[in-house]
């Protein structure tokens, strides 16, 4: 199980340059950093949204890259724009599809919410009836589903070879969330982006 910081920058003036920022400036920093495992970068361009998802081999080594990212952070934002938000999960769930996501590839992230005491039960249930699903529909590139233990909060991000298939595949997922109401789910946030760059070591 790895474990996940969410940055998420909202009302982001400067999305191409911030994505140049983080690959050129950013990553080679992050990469010396122990324990990284991956990151994806990602953007709602006509919503003003910029996020990138890094992963880490453990809570420990998430909290010690902190200090050490701090700078180049507030760097970025600067170069951004817009009011940054930080998050941390785990990521309870990933699978990759014949084709991995890319640059270009179409996201969909959905937040949702349960009670803590019910989150182990409604993960399970997600990854033995809900994943098959996502997997089944055309153009699937991959599903990550990251969860908060603590609050109760989950991100479940979706990446589609393109716009359409993403649509078709939100349109099917609008047929379930009468099942997950029944199970004490909130459904929050919906955000689609697209994949500016990937480094999964």
């Amino acid at each position: 199980m790895l474990h996940a910081r969410v940055m998420t920058f909202n009302g982001a003036k400067n999305i191409d340059d911030g994505a140049v920022f983080v690959r050129e400036k950013a990553l080679p920093v992050v990469r010396e950093q122990p324990g990284y495992a991956g990151m994806t970068v990602s953007a709602d361009r006509s919503g003003a949204v910029f996020g990138i998802l890094s992963l880490w081999e453990s809570d420990a080594d998430r909290a010690a890259s902190e200090q050490s990212l701090n700078a180049v952070r507030e760097e970025g934002l600067g170069v951004m724009g817009g009011k940054l938000t930080i998050e941390n999960f785990e990521e309870v769930l990933i699978e990759v599809g014949d084709t991995p996501p890319g640059p270009g590839s179409a996201l969909l992230i959905q937040r949702a919410k349960t009670d803590p005491a019910n989150l182990d039960a409604n993960l399970a249930f997600f990854a033995k009836e809900v994943a098959p699903r996502i997997k089944a529909n055309a153009g699937f590139r991959a599903v990550r589903q990251l969860a908060n233990r603590a609050t109760g909060d989950v991100i479940v991000g979706t990446v589609w070879s393109n716009a359409g298939a993403r649509q078709a595949a939100a349109a099917e997922a609008e047929g379930r969330r009468e099942e997950a109401a029944a199970r004490g789910v909130t459904f929050g946030e919906t955000s689609e982006r697209e994949v500016l760059f990937t480094d999964m070591p």
